[in-house]
């Protein structure tokens, strides 16, 4: 008695009985009649039991052979299986993705998903940092891709949307009011100068109340009204809300969000998550925000295919 079923002589067991002769079982399996009706035999003779019978020019599977199919088809389902989680190229890719932590919520999560249900096997090794600082380990090599907020790309990069930067604070605060305005930013945000830059012009006295590299810190002060920040519309923190400020405070423009790909990393994987970034942060702009806003005349740009154009 063997100690081990032969997976090949299972799987003509199971062919056979799906098609209902060994003539069409070998076309199936790309072999010839005489090695699939071996197969069978070996296993009959290895067993000790008979798993067909012929009736009117077809095989049918005994009471033995339907116990041994149900069988063989499970243990085929996992050798496939395993053999494809570990040869397919889909299971065997990982994607070093670079965010700034500031855009991560509440786009990158969604995009993360909508890989995972297409691409189940692969894997993407997600960081967050600064714009400044993912663009210093692109050029290092350290990123496949890189998603950055800027006012225009670099070499290797593509605008893939455009978005107004807004003013951020707790839902229904009154920090905003408060003068001097009191902000929340990290040393390093892009968004920080824009910000200050525009108080001045308008004449506002502000004091910074956090300076620092924490997020998590700047969230909650702002998010406790402690503080107000500035961020791209659609993007905005866990417990936050765009200010309607009712120009009492002063517009910050626009800020684009670029995507760089450093080519080193290919195949259908890679230009899905690149879609699927440009669509996230794109349908970003049309996302209702928590509360009202003042700058509704301004029309958020559609996001343009960077890599199409040949940007990237």
């Amino acid at each position: 008695m063997p100690r081990n079923l032969d997976l090949t002589a299972l799987r003509a067991l199971v062919a056979v009985a799906d098609s209902g002769g060994v003539t069409r079982a070998a076309g199936l399996l790309n072999l010839t009649q005489s090695a699939v009706s071996m197969q069978i035999k070996r296993l009959e003779e290895g067993l000790g039991q008979n798993f067909f019978t012929r009736a009117q020019r077809k095989l049918t599977l005994t009471p033995e052979g339907e116990m041994l199919a149900q069988y063989a088809r499970r243990m085929l389902t996992l050798n496939d299986e395993a053999l494809s989680r570990l040869t397919d190229e889909d299971c065997r890719t990982e994607i070093r993705l670079g965010v700034p932590h500031d855009i991560v919520y509440p786009a990158i999560p969604r995009v993360l998903q909508q890989l995972a249900a297409v691409y189940p096997c692969a894997r993407i090794n997600l960081v967050s940092s600064f714009t400044n600082m993912l663009k210093d380990g692109f050029a290092k090599g350290e990123f496949d891709l890189i998603v950055t907020t800027e006012e225009a790309p670099g070499e290797g990069g593509g605008v893939i949307g455009e978005l107004p930067l807004v003013w951020v604070g707790a839902p229904g605060g009154v920090a905003w009011h408060q003068r001097p305005l009191r902000l929340g930013f990290e040393e390093n945000c892009r968004f920080r100068p824009i910000a200050v830059a525009a108080l001045d012009k308008a004449g506002i006295p502000w004091e910074m109340s956090f300076t620092g590299r924490s997020n998590d810190t700047i969230q909650a002060m702002v998010a406790a009204d402690l503080a107000v920040t500035a961020r791209m519309r659609g993007l905005l923190p866990e417990g936050t809300a765009e200010i309607r400020g009712a120009g009492e405070l002063p517009s910050l423009g626009t800020m684009g969000i670029c995507l760089y790909d450093a080519g080193v990393t290919r195949g259908e994987v890679v230009e899905c998550l690149k879609a699927e970034i440009a669509e996230a942060y794109s349908a970003s702009a049309t996302r209702t925000t928590t509360l009202p806003v003042d700058l509704r005349s301004r029309r958020v740009a559609n996001a343009s295919s960077a890599f199409s154009s040949g940007n990237m």
